[in-house]
């Protein structure tokens, strides 16, 4: 935005009057002349009986200067304005206008008094032309966020997906407790994401600073776009996870119940919420990445980049990110990646799961049709996934309990686990620490006799930085020693086929000291039926 165009659509309605009494009575209007701080006479380009006013930029600001207080007018002999050292100055380098009568006008109107036939005209023609500028800078000043209000602010948030919240979203208050051992300010910027355990999302309307010393503070949240309504009435305490940690913040919580919010989301508010969707628009980013993993309740635990040092790094054009999240939840989170990945990037996310595949044999009730032995063994595909995705991390998948599960499907007369395929994520990448290895015994092997410490550390270094990558990949790795038997006196040995067909076994979610999450893959052909009279 120029300043041509600002004084354009800022013209107020005393200069516009100003300028047209000048010019109706013969004079000059808005003579432009740049101010130079070390000088203060400005002669005039024509002969001048007077002038009339001077308008230009002071402090950054719009201002109109004063006659006698901030610049006097030397009359004929030096036809000039100068710039009393008392009063207030131009910006440096600005420009100023001046308006002045000419000595030899030839205009038949020459009373400007108020109140006269000339003035009355100018000043109703004034009204108007001021009335358009000001419609022009309301127009002008509706296109930006910071500068919009009302309807044309909802138009300006809607290029990034964001609408106002009326009052059908719940507000409250969300209480953030500072961590122990941690001093100085925190500040809780407007738009954190807080979520309740059933994944009920709100956010922080207004930013907050826990002072030093404090121990606690409030902030006014308000329901997401997705919880209008009896959605995002929560009851005190519901409220207890952030999906991004807040660096000193221990945990959150809202100590009373939402209520039905009094009044639409302010212009300050919306304002707020829209700048918040706008930083995380930036995609192509790691930052970026762990926002969106973060949102869909995932946690990422490390990321694996080209830029990033050996034991991290990935292919070039490729990210791997390792997640802890809830089995069920990594096709979402893996959506959210991809569409905030660069494009041309390709983006894989594993996690630590222990996959399951129980194989089974059904009795059912004789005489379904073939559609309808299908949707028996979906069923039973179904209730094997509705037991895993109870289990927690590092809980074990119980043999009996998921055969107890299956057993419960309508038309499921008889059910027997025949078989569990057990493998773990491969989290090592294709090489691993093996082939760092294989590249420093290499690089020292063709190193030239004799050579000395300077060229065995350059030959290493090279090794190391062409050294295969330790990205984990989606493989999976086949690990029976998971799948123990759960016999009274066999416990935590390796489960027998009788044992399995009976029921009596677990598969282990601990993988060298971590906690895993349990993941089923299965498929209804997992599932072999057989009438009960068969």
């Amino acid at each position: 935005m120029n300043e041509d165009v600002v004084n354009l659509v800022n013209r107020p309605y005393g200069d516009l009057v100003g300028d047209i009494l000048t010019s109706v009575v013969g004079g000059v209007v808005n003579e432009p002349i740049v101010f130079d701080l070390k000088i203060g006479t400005y002669p005039l380009a024509e002969p001048a009986g007077g002038i009339r006013g001077i308008t230009g930029t002071s402090g950054g600001a719009p201002r109109t200067f004063l006659l006698a207080i901030d610049f006097t007018f030397s009359g004929t002999a030096t036809n000039s304005v100068i710039w009393l050292e008392d009063g207030t100055h131009p910006d440096d380098e600005s420009t100023f206008y001046v308006d002045y009568f000419r000595l030899d006008t030839r205009s038949p109107l020459s009373d400007i008094n108020v109140g006269s036939v000339t003035r009355t005209l100018t000043e109703a023609i004034g009204r108007e032309i001021a009335v358009v500028y000001q419609q022009i800078n309301l127009a002008y000043l509706s296109a930006f966020v910071d500068t919009a209000t009302g309807t044309s602010l909802d138009y300006v948030v809607a290029i990034l997906g964001v609408t106002r919240k009326n009052a059908e979203f719940a507000e409250g208050l969300a209480t953030f407790f500072r961590a122990a051992g941690v001093d100085g300010n925190i500040n809780i910027p407007a738009g954190t994401r807080l979520a309740t355990a059933d994944a009920k999302v709100f956010t922080t309307t207004q930013p907050r600073t826990l002072q030093t010393g404090q121990v606690r503070i409030d902030a006014p949240i308000r329901a997401d776009v997705a919880f209008a309504g009896d959605d995002g009435l929560v009851a005190a305490g519901a409220i207890s996870e952030m999906t991004q940690p807040i660096a000193g913040i221990e945990n959150v919580s809202n100590l009373d119940p939402t209520i039905r919010a009094a009044a639409d989301e302010t212009d300050d508010e919306l304002r707020t919420r829209a700048k918040a969707a706008l930083r995380s628009l930036g995609k192509a980013t790691l930052a970026a990445l762990d926002r969106v993993i973060r949102e869909g309740r995932g946690t990422p635990v490390e990321f694996f980049d080209p830029n990033s040092p050996l034991g991290s790094r990935s292919e070039p054009g490729t990210v791997t990110v390792v997640v802890d999240a809830e089995p069920e939840r990594l096709p979402a989170l893996t959506d959210a990646v991809h569409a905030t990945r660069a494009a041309g990037v390709a983006a894989t996310l594993v996690a630590r799961y222990v996959f399951i595949t129980p194989r089974v044999r059904a009795s059912i009730t004789a005489g379904l049709s073939g559609p309808g032995q299908e949707q028996v063994r979906a069923d039973v595909v179904a209730a094997a996934a509705a037991y895993v995705d109870g289990l927690t991390r590092g809980e074990a998948a119980d043999g009996a309990s998921l055969l107890t599960a299956i057993r419960a499907v309508p038309d499921v007369l008889e059910a027997t686990i025949v078989d569990v395929v057990v493998a773990r994520a491969d989290l090592a990448g294709p090489e691993g620490d093996a082939g760092l290895v294989d590249a420093l015994v290499q690089a020292v092997q063709l190193l030239p006799d004799g050579s000395d410490d300077a060229a065995l550390r350059a030959a290493l270094a090279a090794s190391v930085a062409t050294a295969g990558v330790n990205a984990p990949t989606t493989g999976r790795i086949p690990d029976r020693s998971l799948l123990v038997s759960t016999a009274p006196d066999r416990a935590g040995e390796p489960a027998t086929d009788a044992e399995i067909e009976a029921g009596a076994f677990a598969v282990r979610a601990e993988v060298s000291g971590e906690q895993w999450w349990i993941a089923l893959d299965m498929t209804p052909a997992d599932v072999a039926t057989e009438d009960a009279d068969a």
